[in-house]
């Protein structure tokens, strides 16, 4: 008998997702993407901690964590929050993995911040009828409000806006997704933000484009810090190890959905 949680996803799935074990696989200090086995040994060897990008051009975040790396189990949960509508996934399971993953910077963050969730175009939230990001910070802030009284986090979603209705970003390579991005989101209420730590929300970190973008903007408009917490977190296919426990990958899971080759464009769109 397959069980069924109040999410409304199976406890076999649920099961199959694992935390990212940062001591198993060496990470990024800044942007958290898993470094190969020669980057992780040249880090190692020269005592660095953030991946080739960030030194050369490091972000205005101070760090990305998330709770999962973005595999086939991920993705479904996911897309039936995104795709299918279904916030039970994010008030009762996404929600509290995002929670999870906001405990990482808890000796590092301000004891006070802002949580900022990054915003949608507003006719695409309009048309979805939600923004997948904002359901998520609501269902972590509340979940942590219970687990680290002292720890002052204020949802804001007015203070920072997304401008710009971008292209969808799967087919473009990094630095078109930076070009894409630019002049999308935009600080309306400067006053809440200037000399605060800011914790941008969202549910998957891919590139890290729309990340660096939000916290450029947010860091010129006087924001003290920061911080980027999601869901999951793409890591390069080269350095992923296989699993034998989950459903067949060959239908493209553990490829982000605006990641996607030409094949993937038709789905990706109609979604979008």
């Amino acid at each position: 008998m397959i069980s069924i949680n109040r999410a409304g996803v199976c406890e076999a799935c649920v099961a199959r997702v694992e935390a990212q074990d940062e001591g198993h696989n060496m990470l990024c200090s800044r942007c958290g993407d898993a470094l190969g086995m020669e980057s992780a040994r040249f880090a190692s060897a020269m005592r660095i901690t953030e991946c080739t990008m960030c030194r050369l051009a490091p972000p205005e975040f101070a760090r990305a964590v998330a709770y999962a790396e973005y595999d086939a189990e991920v993705r479904e949960m996911l897309h039936l929050l995104k795709f299918d509508g279904v916030r039970e996934v994010a008030k009762h399971l996404l929600g509290d993995w995002l929670a999870k993953a906001m405990l990482k910077l808890e000796e590092q963050a301000a004891r006070e911040m802002i949580v900022i969730p990054v915003p949608l175009f507003a006719a695409r939230e309009r048309s979805r009828g939600f923004n997948q990001s904002k359901l998520l910070a609501e269902a972590a802030v509340r979940r942590l409000r219970k687990l680290r009284r002292g720890w002052k986090l204020k949802l804001d979603t007015n203070s920072f806006a997304r401008v710009k209705d971008t292209r969808a970003l799967f087919t473009m390579q990094p630095h078109e997704r930076r070009k894409n991005l630019r002049g999308a989101f935009r600080v309306t209420d400067a006053q809440a933000i200037r000399g605060r730590e800011v914790l941008l929300i969202d549910d998957i970190m891919t590139t890290g484009a729309t990340a660096r973008e939000c916290a450029r903007v947010l860091t010129r408009a006087g924001a003290a810090k920061v911080w980027v917490a999601t869901v999951a977190k793409v890591q390069p296919e080269s350095i992923r190890v296989p699993r034998t426990d989950t459903f067949s990958e060959s239908d493209h899971s553990m490829v982000a959905r605006w990641d996607a080759g030409p094949e993937l464009h038709a789905e990706a769109q109609a979604s979008l």
